[in-house]
């Protein structure tokens, strides 16, 4: 499998190519096209429990398994919200960490846990869980505006808004925590933040989704009754 990236980093468009018989697991409504002969089987991976878990880390209830034919094939993919893209090549005991929804496609071989212990504890300023992307293959993750990366040396520590976040190494600590004092954080408009400890590394989105949402909610038509 290889993966293309086009049209960076606002409008991101991924390209897999497939070898003969090759599958590729996708996150629903993610595909845009492929190629002739390509085959789609959907599935819940695990029964319903699987299904469930999967639905708590904010992914689909269903999976998308793509096949290409004898010849090969391809399928593009993209992010439901405009922005960049990103392959993370994950290999055993070198999991990687990743902010729900930022899930886009992998290889099928790749296990997505939404539920390790510690993820319950991740919870942003919003609904954001992490999920744990472990096994050899890899994986595409999208993201809201341009992806900015930190390579965070051992022992360093850097701050980043929970909304900003993409994804990380598995090696690095972490910590929630406000940004100041309670009223800074209720305030300041910046909710709760992560102190990252490397080594590491660290993706972030130039956008926060649910900023995006607060400032578009208010500038919605309400329904009126009569």
């Amino acid at each position: 499998m290889k993966f293309e990236i086009k049209h960076q980093p606002s409008y991101a468009l991924a390209i897999a190519h497939l070898a003969g018989n090759e599958p590729i697991r996708v996150e629903s409504g993610a595909m845009v096209s492929m190629s002739d002969g390509v085959t789609i089987e959907t599935k819940s991976e695990g029964g319903l429990f699987g299904g469930l878990k999967r639905m708590v880390g904010g992914e689909s209830f269903f999976q998308n398994v793509y096949t290409a034919p004898a010849q090969g094939g391809e399928v593009t993919m993209a992010p439901a919200l405009p922005g960049d893209m990103a392959v993370i090549n994950v290999s055993a005991g070198q999991d990687f960490l990743m902010q729900s929804g930022a899930f886009i496609a992998g290889e099928t071989n790749l296990k997505v846990d939404t539920s390790w212990g510690g993820a319950k504890g991740f919870f942003g300023s919003g609904s954001l869980l992490l999920l744990r992307v472990s096994g050899t293959g890899q994986v595409l993750m999208g993201a809201y505006g341009a992806l900015e990366v930190r390579d965070i040396p051992a022992g360093q520590s850097y701050i980043v808004d929970t909304g900003h976040i993409v994804g990380f190494d598995s090696s690095m600590q972490f910590q929630v925590q406000k940004v100041g004092g309670w009223k800074s954080t209720f305030l300041s408009g910046e909710g709760l933040t992560v102190k990252l400890t490397g080594p590491g590394r660290l993706y972030m989105q130039t956008r926060s989704d649910e900023s995006f949402i607060n400032w578009l909610a208010p500038r919605l038509p309400q329904r009126t009754n009569g």
